[in-house]
């Protein structure tokens, strides 16, 4: 089935081979040699967050493994803390057990923002408490900026290390009044994708101190991410620094559009009611398979992919699916995407 418009950015024309290249050949020049891309985006990356150091990875599950074992040997500890939703746990198959044999203490309830008096409930040494910035799994919400940094000082005062989550990073800092330096500023080590909201191939960075970055970076080849020829991935990533991340705030807007347009029509209701992000969730009132199945028969006849896939919930016969806005989301008006929503009943 060809996806001719996607509101999802995993899907969708942009991410074609032919269209990914095409942006490629715009950055690369005869004058390029392989080695500059990782470089220039690793020293770019380390800017933006104010980090002495930053390492290229070829994904994000192993540059955050990387971390974890890096906080872990330094402090002596086996066990992170983190949100009972933490990608680490729900979306990797425990590699950090798996491959480091650290465990893993969730903290706080499952549907609500990770606290303080959580953190304070977690009766064990960590090496590190991993923050998601923003919570993906629960809508994409964010702690306020004051209760953010009131946690991470705890944690670092109690000989842990904060590590951000920060695969949407760069989404997240719309919702705060604070550059992406000062965000990281409360993390000893901070983790950034390259591909969602940059619209890259793959890729991660990790950026700390330098002694955390040099031991990271043995650990990187250990596990077999020491690439030699990453720069496509890293210049696909310049380019998405160049074009998509000044646009941020543009598609945090475009999210809320979309979001006010979806709670008045009265079908579903998206959570949060008022995005701080460019990401949500939509909650309908449809068994996860039916809403599966409507969204199919919606993309066989008109090209359209809504969202990659719809989630389950308490309720069987209700779900949810998640909405994260880029450039392709920029394509859909708000009364569009209501009207489609609306019509998912009808096409199951």
């Amino acid at each position: 089935m060809d996806v001719r418009r996607s509101l999802s950015q995993h899907s969708g024309p942009r991410k074609s081979p032919f269209e990914v290249l095409r942006r490629l050949a715009e950055h690369v020049t005869p004058d390029t040699r392989p080695e500059d891309p990782v470089r220039e985006l690793e020293e770019r990356v380390a800017g933006l967050l104010g980090k002495p150091k930053a390492l290229f990875f070829p994904s994000g599950t192993m540059a955050q493994q990387v971390a974890l074992r890096v906080h872990a040997e330094r402090t002596g500890r086996k066990a992170f803390a983190g949100h009972p939703q933490t990608h680490l746990h729900v979306w990797e198959n425990q590699g950090y057990n798996a491959l480091h044999g650290l465990r893993f203490h969730p903290t706080g309830d499952r549907n609500e923002l990770m606290g303080l008096d959580d953190l304070k409930a977690v009766h064990e040494p960590v090496a590190a408490v991993v923050f998601e910035l923003p919570q993906r799994d629960i809508g994409g919400v964010l702690p306020e900026f004051a209760d953010l940094a009131a946690q991470t000082g705890w944690v670092r005062g109690t000989g842990a290390a904060a590590h951000c989550d920060g695969a949407r990073l760069w989404e997240a800092q719309t919702g705060y009044d604070a550059s992406l330096a000062e965000i990281a500023a409360l993390f000893d080590t901070v983790y950034v994708s390259l591909y969602k909201g940059l619209e890259g191939v793959r890729g991660a960075v990790l950026a700390g101190d330098d002694d955390t970055i040099a031991q990271a970076s043995v650990w990187r080849r250990r596990m077999g991410g020491a690439l030699v020829d990453a720069w496509p991935l890293a210049a696909i990533a310049l380019l998405g620094m160049d074009t998509n991340l000044p646009r941020m705030p543009e598609f945090r807007d475009h999210a809320q559009a979309l979001a006010h347009a979806i709670n008045a029509d009265g079908f579903a209701h998206t959570v949060p009611r008022v995005p701080s992000t460019p990401l949500f969730h939509v909650h309908l009132p449809m068994s996860r398979h039916d809403a599966q199945r409507a969204a199919g028969h919606l993309l066989r006849e008109t090209g359209i992919k809504l969202f990659l896939y719809a989630r389950s919930n308490p309720d069987p016969g209700r779900s949810s699916f998640e909405v994260s806005v880029g450039i392709s989301g920029l394509e859909f008006t708000p009364r569009e995407v209501a009207e489609l929503i609306r019509g998912l009943p009808s096409r199951v």
